[in-house]
């Protein structure tokens, strides 16, 4: 899981950030190539559940968004 594209940028998403369906929330890296996760929903960014750098398996929950 990476929070931003690159070391040095901001997150693509804060908590309270309203985000929709094809907002990118984050960097998921399987197989060595990065894949960019989108919401997938409509609705305020309320909590994310992973550090930068945590490892993630299909299924994990990253972001919670109401």
């Amino acid at each position: 899981f990476y929070s931003s594209p690159s070391p040095d940028a901001p997150p693509f998403v804060r908590v309270g950030d309203e985000v929709d369906e094809e907002s990118v929330v984050c960097i998921v890296e399987a197989m060595k190539v990065m894949n960019e996760v989108k919401a997938g929903v409509r609705g305020k960014v309320a909590e994310i559940l992973l550090k930068n750098g945590d490892p993630v398996q299909f299924g994990t929950n990253i972001i919670r968004v109401i």
